[in-house]
């Protein structure tokens, strides 16, 4: 199918807006017709553009985050598409971390992304009509060192649209869930690296080649619109499901490996792959 999003999804959300995937989405979007309500922490960082409104949202306050996504649908007279895509990492060995640090990552990208899916799917549903789509990640099938909660985080989210797509089918309703491997963004110069306490230096120095390739991979990926058009024809496809999305490795391959190969062989690939 070559028809326009527009034809079936008039308006759209989108957090995370202001750089690398939901920048991309975003730019997708306005591409095919739709208009785009994009939310960033600094709205200035979003350019003034036709069809796109800058919204301030803070992930981090879970009541005011929705209390703004309501505002902005009353605006926009509903959302037809929303894509919950904000987020942020944290690399460090979860023991020698202040159990602060993974809390609030959990609060914000789990618990309050579920937040706002629960807003949006309510009306969705009083409408019969409509796309969520939670951005998880193939981490949470393929869980990196070091960044055990962002691992938690994304496996939650896709738990959360397995079950969200059993309870909208028959509905005009679809939920789908977007597992992105590594892309090249900026999301590297964002991810946070806490104090380690009490880490041993093999810890250290484990952590070292860890993060080594996890930053090589970040710079080595596929541009961000690779991962818009995977979502464009996820779209146009009208229907829930999961969507992989990244490199070859990634997007084909290691998750042929998750369903069939045995669970140590995947563990000891993984090792072997970040000098653990």
């Amino acid at each position: 199918m070559s028809h326009s999003l527009a034809a079936r999804y008039r308006t759209a959300f989108v957090t995370g807006a202001s750089t690398g995937l939901g920048l991309a989405f975003a730019e997708m979007l306005l591409a095919e017709g739709v208009e785009v309500w994009g939310t960033t922490r600094d709205p200035k960082r979003l350019p003034a553009r036709a069809r796109f409104h800058a919204v301030a949202l803070e992930l981090g306050d879970g009541a005011a985050a929705e209390e703004i996504f309501l505002e902005a649908e009353h605006a926009a007279g509903s959302f037809d598409l929303v894509v919950n895509n904000a987020g942020f990492g944290a690399f460090g060995a979860f023991a020698h971390t202040e159990f602060a640090v993974w809390e609030e990552q959990l609060r914000v990208m789990l618990v309050n992304t579920a937040r706002l899916s629960h807003a949006a799917l309510r009306g969705m549903l009083a409408r019969n009509r409509g796309a969520l789509v939670n951005v998880s990640s193939i981490a949470g099938e393929f869980a990196m060192p070091y960044q055990a909660i962002y691992n938690t985080t994304k496996a939650g989210l896709s738990a959360l649209n397995e079950s969200l797509m059993y309870e909208v089918k028959g509905t005009g309703v679809i939920v789908i869930d977007l597992r992105p491997g590594d892309y090249r963004t900026d999301f590297e110069g964002s991810v946070r690296y806490p104090a380690q306490t009490g880490a041993p230096a093999a810890t250290a120095s484990r952590m070292a080649r860890a993060r080594a390739v996890f930053e090589g991979m970040m710079r080595s990926g596929p541009a961000p619109a690779h991962a818009a058009a995977t979502l464009r024809r996820a779209l146009q496809r009208g229907r829930s499901g999961t969507v992989r999305t990244g490199r070859f490795f990634q997007a084909v391959l290691a998750p042929f490996l998750a369903r069939f190969g045995p669970l140590k062989l995947k563990r000891t690939i993984q090792e072997k792959y970040f000098g653990l």
